[in-house]
């Protein structure tokens, strides 16, 4: 089974959550019905997210309003997935990845699969000065302690990029999804799961610091995103 994930953009006239309501619709009528499709998650720029506006950075152009991540059989899946796209976005892009999931979700889904609070989706690009190697060594391996001990996030994903299966395709070698609560879209300390300021302040070094290792923060992208667990409909036995 491979991972792919695709960043979305909406029509022009479109607002982020007539973007989701096409989504979801295409998803439960179409997407989960392909045989290839194991699991669809689906994170979108919607008004519910509109209060971690000011977490949002863009280094790569204009930033996806949405990303689906699609779990196939094989690659090779990716085409038909992308012609059933191309009726609901303005443009989109494929990028194949391997996932590591370092803190698994711990939170329950509502009735239409939307997670609680917030994902915070980011794509990133490895620093010139870093082998792939040293990278990842930083990134999976003594980041991530430090990434969870001093946020609040209840779930956190580190996708690696292999290849973009698109051309003209943003640059990126990496894709993050981190879930915060509600509250960590205004408040810092909820979001750095402090509960005074002095906790608050260390808690911001130690995460920046660790960033500043195998981050180059002109060459990221950061979107605060809804995000919705889509099933395949159950198959008679």
């Amino acid at each position: 089974m491979e991972k792919l994930v695709i960043p979305l953009w909406r029509p022009e006239g479109t607002t982020g959550d007539d973007f989701r309501d096409t989504l979801l619709a295409l998803a439960a009528e179409q997407l989960c019905q392909l045989p290839a499709i194991r699991a669809l998650r689906l994170a979108v720029a919607d008004s519910a997210v509109s209060p971690a506006d000011k977490k949002r950075m863009a280094s790569f152009g204009e930033l996806p309003d949405g990303v689906l991540s699609a779990w196939v059989d094989s690659v090779t899946h990716a085409e038909p997935l992308q012609r059933l796209l191309e009726r609901a976005v303005s443009k989109s892009a494929i990028y194949l990845v391997t996932e590591s999931e370092q803190l698994v979700n711990s939170e329950s889904a509502d009735a239409r699969g939307r997670l609680p609070g917030f994902c915070q989706v980011v794509f990133l690009q490895r620093p010139e000065r870093l082998s792939e190697q040293a990278w990842l060594d930083i990134w999976q391996g003594s980041h991530t302690g430090i990434a969870i001990a001093t946020q609040s996030t209840f779930a956190y994903r580190q996708n690696v990029i292999v290849r973009a299966l698109t051309v003209g395709s943003a640059p990126y070698s990496a894709m993050i999804e981190e879930n915060f609560p509600a509250q960590a879209m205004t408040s810092d300390q909820a979001f750095y799961g402090a509960s005074d300021d002095e906790t608050l302040q260390a808690n911001v070094t130690a995460m920046m610091e660790s960033c500043a290792r195998f981050i180059d923060f002109e060459r990221i992208d950061v979107i605060p995103m809804s995000e919705y667990l889509l099933s395949k409909p159950a198959t008679a036995g």
